[in-house]
C-alpha cells in the first residue's frame, strides 16, 4: 500500500492507494493554515493512522509517504522551500513526518506529483515525454522527459505558470507582470471580466448571472455566457484562448512533448473551450511540416495529485529508475 497526500491552503487529502493506482480509502480534513506547521504536519499524521486503521493494516504495510505542495520542494530531502498558500520557507516538511510515523517520506510539488499521477496511470501514460498544465487559480504543471521527472538543477524548472508572455494589466502574485498565468488561468479570466465590466461599464449576461456582484463570478459563469453567445463572455474566453496558446506553443517549442494535459478546475468545466484552443495553436505554430504532440484533457481530475504523490517513493526519488523499475512492474 502506498499513501499519497495532497496538501493544499485550504484542505488536506490524504489516500490509501495500492500498486494499480487505485485510491482505496481517502480522508480530508481542513488545512487551518494559519497554525503553522507542525500542527499540519500532526494533521496529516494524524489522517495517515486513520486511514491505515480503517483498512485494517499496520504502517508496516506501507511502502512510503508522498505529498504534494503548492511550492517549490528540495525533493532530495524533503523540505518544503517556499509555499505562499501556508506561509512556509524552508520547512523540514519529510524529516518531521517520517519522526512521527516512522516512514519513508517524499516531498514534490503539487503540480508535478500530478503530471506523475497522469503518466502512470492517465491521460499521458505511455509518453516518454509529456507536460501536465492544472488550469485553476494559477497555472501549475508537472514535466516527464525521457520516462523522468524533469525538477531541473534548483528544484524551479517547471514553473510554467510564471513564464512571462506578454503584458497585462495586472501583476502576478509573484510580483512580476506578465505571467502565463496572469492571461490563462481562472483567476485571469474572472479579473478580466471583472475589469471590463468595471472600466467600460459592460453589459453582459456575466454579471447577470453572478447576481449583478462581480465578486460572485466564475469562470463557469463566463463559459456558460460564452455559450450563449454574450459578446463579453466571447472576448474573454477568446483572449484566454490565445494566451493559453501562446504558452503551449512555448512548451512545443522548448520541451516537444509527445502530449499535453489540460487539467485543474477550469478545463474540467462542461464548456470548455479545447477545440478552440487547438486551433488557436495549430494557426501559430512554428512549422507546418513538424508533428506536435497532442493536447488532451487529463483524465484523473482531483485523484491525479494524490495518486501521483503516492507513487514518488515507488517511483524512487533518484529519478533513474523510472521505466526500469515502476512502469515495468506497472505493465
Amino acid at each position: 500500500m502506498l499513501i499519497g497526500v495532497d496538501l493544499g491552503g485550504t484542505f488536506i487529502k490524504v489516500g490509501l492507494v495500492d500498486f494499480e493506482g487505485n485510491i482505496l480509502r481517502m480522508n480530508s480534513r481542513p488545512t487551518y493554515a494559519q497554525r503553522g506547521y507542525t500542527p499540519i504536519i500532526r494533521t496529516m499524521a494524524e489522517q495517515i493512522r486513520e486511514l491505515a486503521e480503517a483498512q485494517g493494516i499496520g504502517m508496516e504495510d506501507i511502502h512510503s509517504i508522498g505529498i504534494g505542495v503548492p511550492g517549490p520542494v528540495e525533493y532530495t530531502t524533503g523540505r518544503v522551500l517556499y509555499c505562499s498558500n501556508l506561509s512556509w520557507r524552508n520547512v523540514e516538511l519529510g524529516t518531521e513526518l517520517n519522526s512521527m510515523l516512522g516512514k519513508s517520506v517524499y516531498v514534490e510539488n503539487d503540480a508535478t506529483a500530478a503530471g506523475l499521477g497522469e503518466s502512470l496511470f492517465g491521460s499521458t501514460r505511455g509518453a516518454e515525454n509529456s507536460v501536465l498544465l492544472t488550469l485553476g487559480t494559477g497555472i501549475g504543471s508537472g514535466i516527464i522527459i525521457n520516462g523522468s521527472i524533469y525538477r531541473g538543477s534548483h528544484a524551479a524548472g517547471s514553473e510554467i505558470g510564471h513564464t512571462i508572455i506578454g503584458e497585462n494589466f495586472y501583476d502576478c502574485n509573484c510580483g512580476n507582470n506578465g505571467c502565463f498565468e496572469t492571461f490563462a488561468s481562472a483567476s485571469a479570466i474572472i479579473k478580466y471580466a471583472q475589469h471590463r465590466i468595471s472600466n467600460d461599464r459592460v453589459k453582459t449576461l456575466i454579471l447577470e448571472s453572478a447576481f449583478n456582484k462581480a465578486e460572485n463570478i466564475t469562470a463557469e459563469i463566463i463559459f456558460e455566457a460564452a455559450k450563449k453567445g454574450d459578446a463579453l463572455a466571447l472576448e474573454t474566453v477568446d483572449r484566454m484562448c490565445k494566451y493559453l496558446a501562446i504558452g503551449i506553443l512555448n512548451i512545443y517549442n522548448m520541451l516537444d512533448p509527445d502530449i499535453i494535459a489540460l487539467g485543474g478546475g477550469v478545463s474540467e468545466s462542461e464548456n470548455f473551450p479545447i477545440e478552440q484552443v487547438k486551433k488557436k495553436v495549430n494557426e501559430m505554430v512554428f512549422s507546418k511540416d513538424v508533428r506536435y504532440g497532442e493536447i488532451v484533457p487529463a483524465s484523473l481530475g482531483n485523484s491525479a495529485g494524490i495518486i501521483g504523490s503516492a507513487f514518488l517513493g515507488y517511483y524512487n526519488n533518484d529519478g533513474k529508475s523510472f521505466e526500469s523499475e515502476c512502469r515495468r512492474e506497472l505493465r
